[in-house]
């Protein structure tokens, strides 16, 4: 199923009822920057309206940061349904509160504070339960509940199969249930270290969770990318004994060897991964984690299923945990998966006693505050990650970049008029448009 047939799918089964609008009022003559998103590699930085206050629950922010997202290329290659031209993208940002509705009590103008990616009533079960990610009031999408069964929270700049909100790569953004959604953030932490809490600080320490690292356990991550670079660190921290670190992107591999202490398995020249994982670990790993995503295909086979829609999703990654991991071991897929796979190793999963699970969305909320003090502290360093910095102007071009790997780009602060100059030891002003492209910090 296309996008487009996704929408129809839509509107032809009606939105399911939502506790709060993905339609806010608008402040009238102002506006914004913003990306939109109008169709396959086409996002575009245009102005658009501000938002207001809309319902007593609101708050508006000035964005002091935000970024792009692995999970956004799924967007920018079409990949996820019911996307719409001019949708604003952007699950991840943090900012200043500008405006703020009558019934919010936890923030006031002028707080710094971080958003969740996923946007949760906090008085729905799941929410009660701290499963914010799992929100049963915020998502209108009946498409997401037919394919599902039970749709997850919606969640800010991720296509209206997760609710039509607006994202952060703006200027300004509306948080719905601000109460529940924002995190103050102490004067202590820097910007640049606060933002990732929005999403892949909890992303990866909730996959550990559900893995099952502990104290003299091994572990195998597919996909160094962000979320995966942070769960080798979250896995030595959690007193992993050994942590291998599988991937194809030199300066990835590099600092999950030189920085975290990983094995590291290229899969470009060691292209049986499994066996290559044995050798290090002859009983196979204790612990699996998939954060590589569905639309990485390796053989012939996927790459023409998913070209001609025989499938969504790849299998073989999620096979080569089922492989490796020694049995009655643990896998956790957090990489992003949409729908439907082939050639799924579901006979491994049942006789090695295998315990495959999925993270979900992480429960942002549920970890935010114990995270924080482990920045606060210095027993985890988000900047570890951070290669550049750039203005919101360029989101454009640095989407291309991103997508294709490129200039060593990993993570990225994105600027807009109403962020602080950047912290001590943090990456200064690239442009990608100028063509002044400052090294990666993080090989520093």
């Amino acid at each position: 199923m296309n996008t487009v047939v996704a929408n129809k799918a839509e509107q032809a089964l009606g939105d399911r009822p939502a506790a709060t609008t993905n339609e806010p009022n608008m402040r009238p003559d102002q506006t914004m920057l913003a990306l939109r998103w109008y169709g396959k590699a086409d996002v575009r930085v245009e102005e658009v309206p501000v938002p207001t206050v809309t319902e007593p629950t609101d708050v508006i922010c000035k964005v002091t940061g935000t970024t792009v997202c692995g999970s956004d290329l799924h967007l920018y290659h079409r990949e996820i349904l019911q996307l719409q031209q001019g949708d604003i993208l952007g699950h991840e940002w943090m900012g200043v509160v500008d405006e703020v509705g009558s019934e919010v009590k936890n923030v006031k103008k002028g707080d710094r504070v971080v958003a969740s990616f996923q946007i949760a009533c906090g008085q729905c079960q799941f929410c009660k339960e701290g499963l914010t990610s799992m929100c049963d009031r915020t998502n209108s999408s009946s498409l997401q509940e037919k394919l599902y069964g039970k749709p997850f929270a919606g969640l800010f700049g991720y296509t209206h199969f997760a609710g039509g909100f607006a994202g952060g790569q703006a200027e300004y953004v509306r948080c719905p249930f601000a109460d529940t959604n924002l995190l103050k953030i102490p004067d202590s932490v820097p910007d640049e270290k606060a933002l990732f809490l929005s999403d892949i600080i909890p992303t990866s320490y909730h996959s550990t969770v559900c893995a099952e690292v502990g104290p003299g356990k091994s572990v195998a991550i597919w996909g160094l990318g962000p979320v995966g670079l942070y769960a080798c660190k979250w896995s030595k921290l959690a007193g992993a004994r050994r942590v291998i670190a599988i991937d194809s992107v030199p300066e990835r591999l590099a600092m999950a060897k030189g920085k975290i202490g990983c094995d590291v398995i290229d899969f470009s020249q060691q292209t049986d991964v499994v066996k290559a994982i044995y050798e290090l670990e002859p009983n196979g790993v204790d612990c699996a984690i998939d954060a590589a995503a569905f639309r990485y295909t390796k053989g012939l086979l996927h790459t023409v299923q998913r070209a001609v829609g025989l499938e969504t999703d790849s299998s073989e990654i999620v096979n080569e945990c089922l492989r490796a991991t020694r049995k009655f071991g643990h896998i956790a897929l957090v990489a992003d998966y949409a729908a439907l796979t082939n050639q799924f190793l579901i006979g491994a999963l049942m006789e090695k006693g295998l315990t495959l699970r999925g993270t979900g969305q992480s429960p942002v909320q549920l970890y935010w505050h114990e995270l924080l003090k482990k920045i606060e502290t210095g027993e985890f360093d988000p900047t570890i990650i951070l290669s550049h910095r750039f203005p919101i102007d360029e989101f454009s071009e640095l989407y291309a970049a991103f997508d294709k790997k490129e200039l060593g780009i990993m993570k990225t602060f994105v600027q807009t008029k109403f962020s602080s100059p950047p912290s001590k030891g943090a990456p200064t002003l690239s442009s990608l448009r100028d063509g002044t492209i400052k090294p990666s910090t993080i090989h520093q």
